[in-house]
């Protein structure tokens, strides 16, 4: 298994540029005190997150059975299968943890898929849709660990290059490394890609030390979207190639990043969405002072949401 090539992202591009939102991009210099920050806000996606563009591309470029597609999620991978299924007239059964909360499985759940909420955390939601896979014939839809999934995710940075980014540094969330994974197969080190998790989430962060992706435990308030027990071995093998660092961040630096994006750019985000930023308000991440900073905002769908 290999990550794509930049011709496979910019024709995943084309294929799934008719299903997704061309997401907007915005400065300002009101986040950090003085300094100018581009923000990329895929939390307008469809469904909230990113997420929409692997598994639109995956599914665009199979041959999906007749048992349709199957997905284990944290919320924001479920939505999207789930979305994209209906779109294109394919059954899609969507196995979910508790802890994905109640407004990211009301969001699966408005698709009409089969929705399967199991009991614990995510491995045993991914246990049962592997069962599912092997009982039924239908296509597992991995969330982070594929290379039809990374060429989907790295369309966004192709996206944001077109749009005009001119950052020397571009900081990303990290879950399982789909987004991550994708971003530096297309960037190919053109620019500097620094990768944030949660400190009860430091999946790509354990790895790069063990050398070899290892297991970790996860929890904290960005566990439902950024709580991979392990990182993806595509996402491990382009981080150590690219010397990609991950920086830690706490609980609380999520949070105040969190309500910051709210009271400054009226961007409601869930904490995964605002993991990126915690770095750089924090401190954790210290630019140089001529230094050009990105930020990526990855996901919209918070518990409760805005309307619960």
């Amino acid at each position: 298994m290999r990550p794509p090539s930049d011709t496979e992202i910019a024709a995943a591009g084309d294929r799934i540029a008719a299903y997704i939102h061309r997401t907007p991009v915005m400065e300002t210099r009101e986040l950090v005190p003085g300094r100018t920050v581009a923000l990329k806000l895929e939390n307008t996606q469809v469904t909230g997150s990113f997420k929409a563009r692997g598994a639109f591309n995956t599914l665009l470029s199979a041959d999906v059975p007749a048992a349709g597609v199957v997905a284990a999620s944290g919320g924001n991978h479920g939505a999207a299968v789930a979305h994209a299924a209906r779109k294109l007239g394919h059954r899609a059964t969507i196995f979910v943890p508790e802890m994905a909360g109640p407004s990211k499985i009301a969001l699966i759940r408005a698709t009409g898929a089969d929705l399967r909420v199991v009991p614990g955390e995510y491995a045993n939601a991914a246990a049962e849709a592997q069962a599912f896979e092997a009982e039924t014939g239908a296509m597992q839809v991995h969330p982070y660990d594929a290379p039809a999934t990374l060429a989907g995710q790295g369309t966004l940075l192709r996206e944001w290059e077109a749009q005009g980014l001119a950052a020397d540094t571009v900081v990303i969330a990290v879950g399982g490394g789909g987004l991550i994974g994708g971003s530096l197969a297309w960037l190919d080190g053109r620019r500097k890609v620094v990768a944030v998790e949660p400190e009860r989430a430091p999946s790509l962060h354990a790895a790069l030390k063990a050398g070899a992706p290892v297991d970790v435990e996860v929890g904290g308030i960005a566990a439902n979207a950024l709580g991979a027990r392990r990182i993806g071995e595509l996402c491990f093998g382009l981080a150590q190639r690219h010397h990609v660092a991950s920086l830690l961040v706490t609980d609380a630096a999520i949070a105040e990043a969190q309500a910051r994006l709210w009271q400054v750019c009226r961007q409601w985000v869930e904490p995964a969405g605002a993991t990126a930023l915690a770095a750089l308000m924090s401190g954790v991440y210290q630019p140089e002072e001529d230094e050009a900073v990105a930020i990526l905002v990855c996901g919209a769908n918070p518990a409760p949401g805005p309307f619960d």
